[in-house]
């Protein structure tokens, strides 16, 4: 039985992926994957006495699985915990790991024990030690790197527990009427989607939008039935987006924010344009009585987000913004999109 430091909650969410989340939690489900995915990727710590085996690990585990950096001695890792943590540990060694956990503090790396042998026995040994998987060193290189992506994927979800536990942002995250996220989780994390395309140079749209003519659906149905429409509303909106990549927040009111990560303008622009259809083609039902709805769109579209522009994430939503209104002052129930431009009028 391992004796690694991950909580049962990290388990039960792992044990429960498969599981079809109910229509209450799937705000909250969205919300969290939008903070694992905006997050830097995990750094790790290969801690090898064998030079053969670190060097040939250090070669099997490329960028794109994880940020690594190589010491050769327990003292040197714990050095390097003290000054940072890491949530993931490769090591060939029982007596590191043991060390690791002895120290670990308030916050417990992730540790692959990578054995030299297809002995049981010595794998017991690693896990005995508080390793959380263990693998041989002969392993093929694709068994080899799931086992990794398995432990990036436990430390990035571990990180966005932490933040959602520690934080007390749960209740904060997602709005309670619509079930999407909250202007309060938008503000936060929108800056760190944009930051993310960025760093790695992949597109990004954003495009905001509101019900036409609210204030009189609320006066006609009243705030219940507005309630109604809120709800219907952002659930279409859901509907016509890629689950668990793209998201949608609530601003207030009748406005609302859809966030396409990796989706260039050109792409951006049909989804926009199928969302108006999916909203006005189809009547929504208030009380039993069909009500016809139509909503306005503002869509702001990156092909290749630049790096280093300051304030970003503020000027993408006062483009979106000035598009909507746009489409409010044209006669409403349409999409309006610009396509970010340079400061030189070149596009980006």
């Amino acid at each position: 039985m391992p004796t690694g430091g991950h909580t049962t909650l990290i388990q039960r969410v792992l044990d429960r992926r498969a599981e079809k989340p109910s229509t209450a939690d799937e705000g909250t489900t969205a919300t969290v994957a939008v903070m694992v995915r905006v997050q830097p990727p995990p750094k790790a710590l290969l801690v090898f006495e064998d030079t053969e085996l670190r060097a040939h690990t250090e070669r099997r585990v490329g960028p794109e699985l994880l940020e690594v950096e190589c010491v050769g001695d327990e003292f040197e890792a714990l050095r390097h915990f003290e000054k940072e943590f890491r949530p993931v540990v490769l090591t060939d060694n029982p007596e590191i790991i043991r060390t690791l956990r002895q120290h670990q503090g308030t916050r417990a790396p992730y540790i692959l024990y990578v054995s030299d042998s297809t002995d049981m026995m010595e794998s017991e040994v690693g896990l005995r030690a508080g390793a959380d998987d263990c693998v041989d060193r002969r392993v093929a290189d694709e068994e080899f790197n799931a086992r990794v992506r398995s432990a990036r994927r436990i430390a990035e979800l571990e990180a966005a527990l932490r933040v959602t536990l520690t934080d007390h942002r749960k209740l904060a995250a997602t709005d309670d009427l619509t079930h999407v996220a909250s202007r309060r989780f938008f503000g936060k994390h929108f800056p760190r989607e944009v930051d993310r395309a960025a760093r790695y140079g992949r597109a990004l749209s954003t495009i905001l939008c509101d019900i036409d003519h609210f204030k009189k659906i609320n006066e006609t149905l009243g705030h219940a039935g507005g309630d109604q429409v809120l709800r219907q509303f952002a659930e279409r909106l859901q509907k016509g987006l890629r689950r668990g990549v793209d998201w949608v927040a609530r601003l207030g009111g009748e406005e609302f924010v859809i966030v396409l990560p990796e989706t260039p303008y050109a792409s951006a622009l049909e989804v926009a344009r199928k969302l108006r259809t999916a909203v006005a083609d189809n009547p929504f039902v208030v009380e039993k009585k069909k009500v016809q709805i139509t909503a306005s769109f503002g869509l702001c579209g990156i092909d290749h987000v630049p790096v280093g522009e300051r304030r970003l994430a503020e000027r993408v939503l006062k483009i979106a913004d000035a598009a909507l209104y746009r489409s409010k002052h044209d006669g409403r129930n349409r999409v309006t999109a610009t396509i970010l431009q340079r400061p030189n009028g070149s596009e980006m």
